[in-house]
């Protein structure tokens, strides 16, 4: 770590310690509210698909959901007397479901290297706060996603994609509405297949087939999600037919923005064979107000800088009737006569 680059690097941290009012970083410390927010912002500015979902700020550890809109019809009339009156509606009687936030630690290492690198593009301050911000909404996404429990001592060598850290948006399903989260088609059979001769023909059927499962008065802005396994194999049957032209093949690839009248997205860190149809809307982060802590602390003995950072979060599907999914890990797709 150069002269230079130690000179930036104390400017970054005594910004630190004048926003948090601290007077030693390398001690644990609770992040300010506008600090926090101003992460929290960046965050979402690192990610294509967080800026289209909730990110929310709440105070308790645990609660009910915080963004639980119109679940249903709630007009009417009523010719009231002393006896009769008007009665509120619980529109369809929708079940209340509710959130626990866990802690998740993001520790990050910035080797003298990579902070020297950094110093000579002369705006360290900027990049070290872009470099954590792009590490949590990555996570945020894989986690999202993958995440299916909470462990004591999560174990990146056996759980690659954060399974073991927190619970997703998957396993809230799972937990709370698990026939929304179509899991095999043949009774006993633990499997999904697509494509010819399989129990769906191709994405299309999925889609029709699944949004039945969303009550008529929920169906807004749904959105299919879709894995890259699932588009290619559907882009795959496209340049196999011979039967079209080169330009008609173009335009049934741009056709694939869209499968049973919903608009597709495939989001980074989505699952491969993964299909989701809601509304973007209803997908939740949850991170609970005051309990950011961070501390960032020099390893001399290792040549780096380390940059400690927990809070506490929760992955919530604000309508679970309003979510319906494929289990990725059941899909199975057609690789010659076999399927794999």
């Amino acid at each position: 770590m150069n002269k230079d680059t130690r000179k930036q690097f104390n400017v970054y941290l005594g910004d630190l310690r004048e926003v948090n009012d601290i007077e030693d970083t390398s001690v644990s410390f609770s992040v300010v509210p506008t600090a926090v927010q101003g992460l929290q912002d960046m965050i979402v500015e690192q990610s294509t698909f967080l800026p289209k979902i909730n990110v929310i700020g709440v105070e308790h550890k645990e609660g009910q959901n915080v963004k639980t809109g119109i679940t249903g019809p709630a007009s009417g009339r009523t010719k009231t007397t002393r006896d009769i009156r008007r009665q509120p509606k619980r529109s369809m009687d929708l079940a209340v479901y509710g959130y626990k936030m866990e802690k998740v630690d993001t520790d990050l290492e910035m080797t003298y290297d990579q902070l020297d690198a950094w110093a000579h593009l002369g705006d360290l301050n900027k990049r070290i706060r872009q470099y954590a911000a792009e590490q949590i909404a990555n996570d945020r996404e894989i986690i999202g996603w993958y995440g299916e429990s909470v462990a004591e001592n999560s174990d990146p060598s056996e759980n690659t994609m954060l399974e073991d850290v927190n619970k997703g948006w998957l396993q809230y399903m799972r937990d709370n509405k698990p026939e929304n989260v179509l899991s095999e088609v043949v009774e006993s059979s633990g499997e999904i297949r697509i494509g010819a001769g399989g129990d769906f023909e191709n994405l299309d059927a999925v889609v029709v087939d699944l949004m039945a499962a969303i009550p008529k008065f929920l169906r807004k802005d749904l959105t299919v999600l879709v894995g890259d396994d699932l588009l290619m194999q559907q882009k795959s049957r496209i340049y196999s037919d011979n039967s079209l032209t080169p330009s008609e093949k173009a335009q049934a690839i741009a056709a694939l923005r869209e499968f049973g009248s919903l608009t597709a997205d495939s989001p980074s860190n989505f699952p491969e064979r993964g299909l989701v149809i809601t509304s973007l809307k209803n997908l939740s982060i949850y991170h609970q107000t005051g309990s950011h802590r961070r501390n960032i602390k020099e390893e001399t003995e290792y040549n780096r800088w380390m940059d400690y950072n927990s809070r506490n979060e929760a992955y919530v599907v604000e309508t679970p009737e309003a979510f319906v999914a494929l289990e990725f890990k059941n899909v199975k797709l057609k690789d010659g006569d076999t399927w794999v």
